[in-house]
Protein backbone atom coordinates (compact mmCIF):
# COMPACT_ATOMS: atom_id res chain seq x y z
CA UNK A 1 0.00 0.00 0.00
CA UNK A 2 0.89 3.83 -0.63
CA UNK A 3 2.78 5.43 2.00
CA UNK A 4 1.55 8.64 3.25
CA UNK A 5 4.16 11.53 2.76
CA UNK A 6 3.03 14.00 5.37
CA UNK A 7 3.39 11.09 8.08
CA UNK A 8 6.72 11.19 9.91
CA UNK A 9 7.56 8.79 12.87
CA UNK A 10 10.08 10.78 15.63
CA UNK A 11 12.07 8.56 17.58
CA UNK A 12 13.13 10.39 20.78
CA UNK A 13 16.29 8.40 22.80
CA UNK A 14 17.05 8.78 26.41
CA UNK A 15 20.04 10.23 25.71
CA UNK A 16 18.34 13.54 23.83
CA UNK A 17 16.23 13.65 26.70
CA UNK A 18 18.31 13.42 29.98
CA UNK A 19 21.11 15.52 30.46
CA UNK A 20 24.83 14.47 31.76
CA UNK A 21 24.10 14.54 35.20
CA UNK A 22 20.69 11.69 34.40
CA UNK A 23 18.22 14.25 35.14
CA UNK A 24 15.34 15.66 32.32
CA UNK A 25 17.23 18.35 29.54
CA UNK A 26 14.12 20.50 29.66
CA UNK A 27 15.93 22.94 27.13
CA UNK A 28 16.61 20.31 24.71
CA UNK A 29 13.25 18.52 25.00
CA UNK A 30 11.51 21.97 24.73
CA UNK A 31 13.44 22.75 21.72
CA UNK A 32 12.80 19.58 19.90
CA UNK A 33 8.76 19.59 21.06
CA UNK A 34 8.37 23.74 19.44
CA UNK A 35 10.33 22.16 16.42
CA UNK A 36 7.96 19.56 15.94
CA UNK A 37 4.66 21.36 16.34
CA UNK A 38 6.47 24.27 13.87
CA UNK A 39 6.92 21.08 11.73
CA UNK A 40 3.15 19.68 12.23
CA UNK A 41 1.54 23.26 11.25
CA UNK A 42 3.16 22.73 8.18
CA UNK A 43 1.08 19.91 7.35
CA UNK A 44 2.82 17.13 8.45
CA UNK A 45 1.59 14.40 10.99
CA UNK A 46 3.69 13.68 13.53
CA UNK A 47 4.29 10.36 15.64
CA UNK A 48 6.84 10.32 18.45
CA UNK A 49 8.24 6.75 19.97
CA UNK A 50 9.69 8.02 23.14
CA UNK A 51 12.32 5.95 25.53
CA UNK A 52 13.58 7.93 28.44
CA UNK A 53 10.43 6.48 31.10
CA UNK A 54 12.84 3.76 32.83
CA UNK A 55 15.42 6.98 33.31
CA UNK A 56 13.02 9.97 34.27
CA UNK A 57 11.21 6.73 36.76
CA UNK A 58 14.40 5.86 38.45
CA UNK A 59 15.52 9.47 39.57
CA UNK A 60 11.92 9.91 40.66
CA UNK A 61 11.99 6.72 43.03
CA UNK A 62 15.81 7.99 43.94
CA UNK A 63 17.10 4.00 43.30
CA UNK A 64 20.75 5.01 44.41
CA UNK A 65 22.08 6.90 41.46
CA UNK A 66 22.06 3.37 39.59
CA UNK A 67 21.95 3.74 35.94
CA UNK A 68 18.98 1.78 34.13
CA UNK A 69 21.19 -1.09 33.05
CA UNK A 70 21.77 -1.94 36.57
CA UNK A 71 18.42 -2.58 37.97
CA UNK A 72 16.92 -5.38 38.75
CA UNK A 73 13.57 -6.46 36.26
CA UNK A 74 11.16 -5.35 38.91
CA UNK A 75 12.56 -2.11 39.96
CA UNK A 76 12.85 -1.44 36.32
CA UNK A 77 9.00 -2.31 35.41
CA UNK A 78 8.11 -0.26 38.52
CA UNK A 79 10.51 2.76 37.33
CA UNK A 80 8.70 2.62 33.82
CA UNK A 81 5.22 2.61 35.67
CA UNK A 82 6.62 6.16 37.60
CA UNK A 83 8.65 7.50 34.45
CA UNK A 84 5.47 6.97 32.39
CA UNK A 85 3.59 9.68 34.11
CA UNK A 86 6.81 12.06 34.07
CA UNK A 87 7.38 11.51 30.27
CA UNK A 88 3.69 12.13 29.15
CA UNK A 89 3.75 15.16 31.73
CA UNK A 90 6.24 16.56 30.29
CA UNK A 91 5.43 16.06 27.19
CA UNK A 92 1.41 17.11 27.66
CA UNK A 93 3.23 20.34 29.19
CA UNK A 94 5.38 21.08 26.34
CA UNK A 95 3.12 20.47 23.36
CA UNK A 96 0.34 22.16 25.11
CA UNK A 97 2.39 24.86 25.35
CA UNK A 98 2.31 25.10 21.39
CA UNK A 99 -1.43 24.54 21.06
CA UNK A 100 -0.83 20.70 20.13
CA UNK A 101 -2.74 17.67 21.96
CA UNK A 102 -1.10 14.60 22.35
CA UNK A 103 -2.36 10.77 23.09
CA UNK A 104 -0.27 8.23 24.87
CA UNK A 105 -0.32 4.72 23.28
CA UNK A 106 1.61 1.66 24.79
CA UNK A 107 2.80 -1.50 22.81
CA UNK A 108 4.05 -4.68 22.87
CA UNK A 109 5.08 -7.33 20.41
CA UNK A 110 1.78 -9.31 20.37
CA UNK A 111 -0.15 -5.91 19.67
CA UNK A 112 1.80 -5.17 16.63
CA UNK A 113 1.57 -9.51 15.72
CA UNK A 114 -1.70 -10.29 15.68
CA UNK A 115 -4.36 -8.94 12.80
CA UNK A 116 -7.22 -8.00 15.02
CA UNK A 117 -4.89 -5.98 17.53
CA UNK A 118 -2.36 -4.48 14.52
CA UNK A 119 -6.05 -3.74 12.82
CA UNK A 120 -7.36 -1.83 15.84
CA UNK A 121 -3.80 0.02 16.15
CA UNK A 122 -3.99 1.09 12.56
CA UNK A 123 -7.54 2.82 12.83
CA UNK A 124 -6.65 4.27 16.69
CA UNK A 125 -3.48 5.79 14.73
CA UNK A 126 -5.51 7.05 11.68
CA UNK A 127 -8.13 8.40 13.60
CA UNK A 128 -5.97 10.49 15.92
CA UNK A 129 -3.90 11.95 12.66
CA UNK A 130 -6.36 13.18 11.15
CA UNK A 131 -7.82 15.18 14.01
CA UNK A 132 -4.01 16.70 14.02
CA UNK A 133 -3.48 14.80 17.50
CA UNK A 134 0.05 13.87 17.68
CA UNK A 135 0.20 9.89 19.28
CA UNK A 136 3.38 9.21 22.13
CA UNK A 137 4.18 5.93 21.78
CA UNK A 138 6.34 3.34 24.38
CA UNK A 139 6.79 -0.25 25.14
CA UNK A 140 4.50 -1.34 27.69
CA UNK A 141 7.83 -2.16 29.89
CA UNK A 142 5.74 -2.60 33.22
CA UNK A 143 3.57 -5.63 32.24
CA UNK A 144 5.73 -6.88 29.30
CA UNK A 145 9.20 -7.86 30.77
CA UNK A 146 10.95 -9.51 27.81
CA UNK A 147 10.63 -6.28 26.29
CA UNK A 148 13.12 -4.93 28.41
CA UNK A 149 14.88 -8.00 29.55
CA UNK A 150 17.47 -8.00 26.37
CA UNK A 151 18.18 -5.69 23.54
CA UNK A 152 18.08 -8.52 21.45
CA UNK A 153 14.16 -9.02 21.77
CA UNK A 154 12.72 -7.76 18.68
CA UNK A 155 10.17 -4.98 20.50
CA UNK A 156 12.75 -4.60 23.27
CA UNK A 157 14.48 -1.81 21.80
CA UNK A 158 12.60 1.25 20.91
CA UNK A 159 14.74 1.78 17.80
CA UNK A 160 12.57 -1.45 16.45
CA UNK A 161 9.53 0.08 18.11
CA UNK A 162 9.92 2.84 15.44
CA UNK A 163 10.28 0.58 12.36
CA UNK A 164 7.33 -1.36 13.51
CA UNK A 165 5.19 2.03 14.54
CA UNK A 166 6.44 3.93 10.66
CA UNK A 167 5.77 0.58 8.89
CA UNK A 168 1.97 0.26 10.33
CA UNK A 169 1.28 3.72 9.60
CA UNK A 170 2.94 3.58 6.42
CA UNK A 171 4.81 6.87 7.13
CA UNK A 172 7.52 7.80 5.01
CA UNK A 173 9.82 9.01 7.07
CA UNK A 174 11.50 7.29 10.15
CA UNK A 175 13.54 9.56 12.17
CA UNK A 176 16.04 8.04 14.84
CA UNK A 177 17.49 10.83 17.11
CA UNK A 178 20.62 9.74 18.91
CA UNK A 179 23.96 11.04 20.69
CA UNK A 180 25.59 10.21 17.04
CA UNK A 181 25.88 12.84 14.27
CA UNK A 182 25.78 10.19 11.46
CA UNK A 183 26.95 6.53 10.38
CA UNK A 184 30.45 6.14 9.36
CA UNK A 185 31.71 3.34 7.24
CA UNK A 186 33.41 0.84 9.19
CA UNK A 187 36.81 -0.09 7.60
CA UNK A 188 39.07 -1.15 10.38
CA UNK A 189 42.91 0.39 10.09
CA UNK A 190 42.06 2.42 6.87
CA UNK A 191 42.57 6.32 8.10
CA UNK A 192 39.40 8.13 9.52
CA UNK A 193 36.00 7.08 9.21
CA UNK A 194 33.77 9.51 6.83
CA UNK A 195 30.14 9.99 7.62
CA UNK A 196 27.90 8.43 4.91
CA UNK A 197 25.13 10.69 3.85
CA UNK A 198 22.93 7.89 1.88
CA UNK A 199 22.47 4.15 2.04
CA UNK A 200 20.60 2.60 -0.56
CA UNK A 201 21.55 -0.84 0.00
CA UNK A 202 22.41 -2.13 3.30
CA UNK A 203 24.92 -4.45 3.98
CA UNK A 204 25.54 -6.09 7.21
CA UNK A 205 25.37 -4.22 10.49
CA UNK A 206 29.25 -4.67 10.96
CA UNK A 207 29.86 -2.30 7.98
CA UNK A 208 28.61 0.55 10.04
CA UNK A 209 29.70 2.39 12.92
CA UNK A 210 29.03 6.19 14.90
CA UNK A 211 30.78 8.30 16.28
CA UNK A 212 29.76 9.94 19.47
CA UNK A 213 28.95 13.63 19.91
CA UNK A 214 30.81 13.37 22.96
CA UNK A 215 34.23 12.54 21.85
CA UNK A 216 34.26 9.20 23.75
CA UNK A 217 34.65 6.92 20.16
CA UNK A 218 32.78 4.53 18.31
CA UNK A 219 30.25 2.11 19.06
CA UNK A 220 28.02 -0.30 17.98
CA UNK A 221 24.70 0.86 16.44
CA UNK A 222 23.10 -2.53 15.26
CA UNK A 223 19.39 -2.39 16.65
CA UNK A 224 19.46 1.48 14.58
CA UNK A 225 20.67 -0.64 11.17
CA UNK A 226 17.84 -3.40 11.63
CA UNK A 227 15.14 -0.80 12.19
CA UNK A 228 16.24 1.10 9.56
CA UNK A 229 16.70 -2.24 6.97
CA UNK A 230 12.75 -2.87 8.41
CA UNK A 231 11.67 0.30 7.61
CA UNK A 232 13.63 0.14 4.37
CA UNK A 233 11.54 -3.05 3.34
CA UNK A 234 8.53 -1.06 3.50
CA UNK A 235 9.38 2.09 1.24
CA UNK A 236 10.41 4.28 4.46
CA UNK A 237 13.37 6.35 4.21
CA UNK A 238 15.63 6.42 7.88
CA UNK A 239 17.58 9.01 8.70
CA UNK A 240 19.56 8.47 11.93
CA UNK A 241 20.98 12.32 13.01
CA UNK A 242 21.70 13.78 16.64
CA UNK A 243 19.40 14.75 19.04
CA UNK A 244 21.13 17.59 20.09
CA UNK A 245 20.66 19.45 17.02
CA UNK A 246 17.03 19.27 16.06
CA UNK A 247 16.87 22.29 14.06
CA UNK A 248 18.25 20.06 11.28
CA UNK A 249 14.26 18.35 10.81
CA UNK A 250 13.56 21.52 8.63
CA UNK A 251 16.63 19.89 6.28
CA UNK A 252 14.88 16.53 5.95
CA UNK A 253 11.64 18.03 5.38
CA UNK A 254 12.89 20.33 2.56
CA UNK A 255 14.97 17.29 1.45
CA UNK A 256 18.21 19.04 2.61
CA UNK A 257 20.80 15.98 3.70
CA UNK A 258 20.80 15.52 7.41
CA UNK A 259 22.96 12.66 9.19
CA UNK A 260 22.50 9.49 7.30
CA UNK A 261 19.86 8.63 5.23
CA UNK A 262 18.81 5.18 4.67
CA UNK A 263 16.48 4.73 1.23
CA UNK A 264 13.45 3.28 1.36
CA UNK A 265 12.68 0.11 -1.52
CA UNK A 266 10.58 1.41 -4.12
CA UNK A 267 7.54 -0.29 -3.85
Amino acid sequence: MALYENRIVVKIGTSTLMNGLGKSDLENTEKIVRILSDISNLGFRIIIVSSGAIALGSGRMKLAGKPPSRLALRQKQAAAAVGQCALLFMYDHFFGFYGKTIAQILLSAEDIGQENKKDNLTKTFDTLLEEDIIPVVNANDSVNVEEIMTSDEKFGDNDMLSAAVAVLCRASKLILLSDIDAVYENHPGIGTPEPVDIVTEIMDNTAYIASRVDGKGMHEIGTKIEAARYASLAGTDTYIMNGRTPEKLYDIIKGIPAGTRFAGKKQ
